[in-house]
């Protein structure tokens, strides 16, 4: 789900959720508009700058970084470049350009964007090149690596420490 869609089904369940009123005040405060309360994909982007950077990059240039549920798509080999043209209207920094570059070329729905011969396409959505056979394997490689460090993450117990040459350890009785 992209930011928004996330953002609006958020206000739904909150508003499932309100209690319902029985006094008159509650009628007449069902008929105010409400403000909707502050996003918290908003904080999630001040306090990301990542984040953030994605945020606007799929706002001014919406078919080269589309919202999820929709597939990414390859990118030009040298994006950011392109990008950094762009700076002012984006409203963000170099680096957190960069950060936010980096964060979304890496995971498995770009990892998975990447197979042989798709096209790889700049800002404004036009095709300026292929994936080649080399890099889409080596996204296949990076999918696969990334899989196996989650698999590993999720088996690793969190309760065992061994205990290092400096801690005491305690005698068992014989």
């Amino acid at each position: 789900m992209g930011f928004e869609q996330l953002a609006e089904l958020r206000d739904r369940l909150r508003a499932e959720k309100q209690p319902v009123k029985t006094d008159s005040k509650a009628k007449t405060d069902a008929k105010k508009p409400r403000k909707p309360a502050p996003a918290r994909q908003d904080k999630a982007r001040e306090q990301d700058p990542a984040v953030e950077a994605i945020w606007r990059l799929q706002k001014h240039f919406p078919l080269a970084f589309p919202v999820n549920p929709a597939p990414k798509v390859p990118l030009k080999e040298g994006i950011l470049q392109d990008a950094e043209q762009h700076l002012e209207l984006l409203g963000v920094t170099r680096e957190q350009l960069k950060q936010g570059l980096a964060t979304w070329c890496r995971g498995s729905r770009y990892w998975s964007s990447m197979t042989e011969n798709a096209a790889r396409l700049d800002l404004n959505g036009q095709a300026v090149g292929t994936v080649t056979a080399a890099q889409a394997l080596h996204a296949k490689q990076q999918a696969k690596r990334q899989r196996a460090q989650a698999r590993r993450a999720q088996a690793k117990p969190k309760e065992a420490v061994a205990p290092t040459p400096d801690t005491p350890v305690a005698e068992s009785a014989e």
